[in-house]
């Protein structure tokens, strides 16, 4: 059974820092490609947020260019996402995306997520 738990989200000031974590299980890690959206409410798109392929490309979306850093550590079947220089407008649910994909790729309706709340 596939499993991605994330974990890491708070509250925090702008400007602060935040490290989301995603413990996954349940197939090949290795062979996985693997990202981060967020969703600001239900009602809104599922954006990417950035990814981390299984051949080591990676890629940001602009407006978290310079701030986040996704890595993945392969023996821990895990992925991170850095978050600095936080602004309120990061404030979301947080998905992170791995193995087989859900039905659509509806990442944000696949995890229970972890929540960013950034205050100004």
């Amino acid at each position: 059974e596939v499993m991605l738990v994330e974990s890491g989200g708070g509250s925090v000031q702008g400007g602060g820092s935040l490290r989301l974590s995603c413990r996954t299980d349940g197939f090949d890690f290795d062979d996985s490609d693997t990202a981060w959206y967020r969703q600001t409410s239900p009602r809104n798109k599922c954006d990417l947020v950035a990814d981390f392929s299984s051949e080591g490309r990676i890629y940001y979306a602009d407006y978290v260019k310079g701030r986040f850093t996704i890595s993945r550590d392969n023996a821990r079947n895990t992925v991170y996402l850095q978050m600095n220089s936080l602004k309120p407008e990061d404030t979301a649910v947080y998905f992170c995306a791995a193995g087989p994909p859900p039905p659509e790729e509806k990442w944000c309706e696949y995890g229970q997520g972890t929540q960013v709340t950034v205050s100004s």
